[in-house]
């Protein structure tokens, strides 16, 4: 939930426009549960900067992150994120991002990654 909150906010924001062209911070949790079980959260802080290039968007951000699992102690990465918007019509735009998190393991390095479409009434 709250995951899907901090992205609604973030689309609004990275599709506000050359109002907002430019350096940023940007600070998000994103934290999970399992039924009522709280499994933990991390804490991204990252510098970013964000413009247009002709029609679409675009943001770049990285930063350190603390992942705090629950019963274990906080540990500090390196996480980023990088999203691209495009519109397809007036009503219609595609949008992507590829993210990534360290890990103290080299083969728990996470990457992730989201396309979506959105629908402007």
């Amino acid at each position: 939930m709250f995951k899907s909150v901090f992205a609604v906010t973030a689309a609004l924001f990275t599709s506000a426009g050359a109002a907002l062209a430019g350096p940023y911070v940007n600070v998000e949790t994103n934290a999970g549960w399992v039924g009522d079980d709280y499994s933990g959260a991390t804490t991204d802080i990252h510098v970013g900067y964000e413009g247009e290039a002709g029609t679409a968007s675009y943001y770049v951000q990285a930063g350190p992150a603390i992942v705090a699992v629950d019963g274990e102690e906080s540990d500090t990465q390196f996480s980023g994120k990088a999203g691209l918007g495009l519109p397809v019509s007036e009503a219609i735009g595609v949008y992507g991002e590829v993210s990534f998190l360290t890990a103290e393991d080299e083969d728990d390095f996470g990457l992730g990654g989201k396309l979506g479409l959105k629908y402007n009434f």
